[in-house]
């Protein structure tokens, strides 16, 4: 069972440490990219050696933070794992499994963590694990340059959606604004990030409200997005980032589903609710998590199966209030 950590022991213990590996998890967002890029230059300020690997590519988007990616070049003596709640989450390719057998520490910021590594920092009420970092950097004694900034930023803002997911604390915004002092590139990153969209993006957004399923007099909202799609509007991987906050842009929905078909058949599920509804809860009904707004889980087709099983399981917690 892991040992809690607060911000302090977990920035001595960083500090104390070398030949440090840091692992995101698959299927990366702008939370775990940023931390570790962020993570991984202020250990670099303090002459450590250090590097970053994921199971999958790092979107396109998040190119700019531009840590060194691990590639074997040293033993790593410290596993450091940012925003990445249960041993599952960390995937199986890049040679991710030899490393996420045994994580030394972990910070991170979902609620449900299963404590796998030895010692974590956890804070359940943070807007992001990018909010844990930053307090995490200073009190390692790092300056956080404007690049650091950009990377820590990334983590914060993608995970409250741009300061709009009812996730946002004063305390997230305040880090915003330190941030910004500190030399953060704020409307550049926020349209790089929020704004800036791909032709093929544009067109999937059409297609997935268009041929979006309603339920319980609209009040849950279902869509897919299969393998034949993506191929037809030749949308990249890129293009599927954060799709899933999209059924709750429609009035009346409360709670959104997106069902996005992976190349083995099964559904990679995105739930996002809008305050009554733990999606959490029912994400776990099918081996998933994560927070009571916004949660995942891996489901298996057929795709009419899959999606009457979901849209039952969200009935239930409707029952249930």
């Amino acid at each position: 069972m892991t040992e809690q950590l607060n911000v302090q022991q977990m920035a001595q213990r960083l500090t104390a440490a070398d030949n440090i590996l840091i692992l995101c998890h698959k299927n990366p967002d702008g939370d775990t990219i940023g931390c570790g890029s962020a993570l991984y230059y202020a250990l670099k300020a303090l002459d450590k050696n250090a590097a970053v690997l994921c199971s999958d590519a790092i979107p396109s988007r998040y190119a700019f933070t531009n840590a060194r990616l691990f590639k074997g070049e040293f033993e790593p003596k410290t596993v450091v794992a940012v925003d990445v709640a249960s041993v599952q989450l960390f995937g199986e390719g890049n040679g991710v499994p030899q490393f996420s057998r045994h994580v030394d520490l972990c910070i991170d910021h979902h609620a449900g963590n299963s404590g796998y590594a030895d010692f974590t920092l956890l804070n359940g009420s943070a807007a992001a694990a990018a909010e844990l970092l930053y307090e995490v950097i200073n009190a390692m004694g790092v300056a956080i340059t404007p690049h650091i900034a950009d990377c820590l930023y990334t983590g914060l803002a993608t995970d409250t959606g741009c300061f709009r997911y009812s996730n946002t604390t004063p305390s997230a915004l305040r880090m915003a604004a330190d941030l910004a002092e500190l030399g953060l590139e704020l409307h550049e990153l926020n349209y790089r990030l929020f704004m800036l969209k791909s032709r093929a993006r544009m067109m999937l957004e059409a297609r997935v409200v268009n041929d979006a399923h309603f339920y319980k007099d609209g009040k849950i909202a279902v869509a897919v997005v299969t393998q034949e799609l993506r191929r037809e509007l030749h949308a990249e991987e890129d293009d599927m980032d954060d799709i899933g906050t999209l059924m709750r842009c429609i009035e009346g929905v409360e709670v959104g589903v997106l069902m996005k078909e992976t190349p083995q058949g099964a559904y990679k599920v995105s739930f996002r609710s809008a305050q009554h509804i733990n999606v959490s809860e029912v994400a776990q009904e099918f081996g998933g998590g994560g927070h009571r707004r916004a949660s995942g889980c891996l489901i298996a087709g057929p795709e009419q199966q899959a999606e009457k099983a979901l849209v039952e399981a969200i009935e239930r917690a409707y029952a249930a209030l």
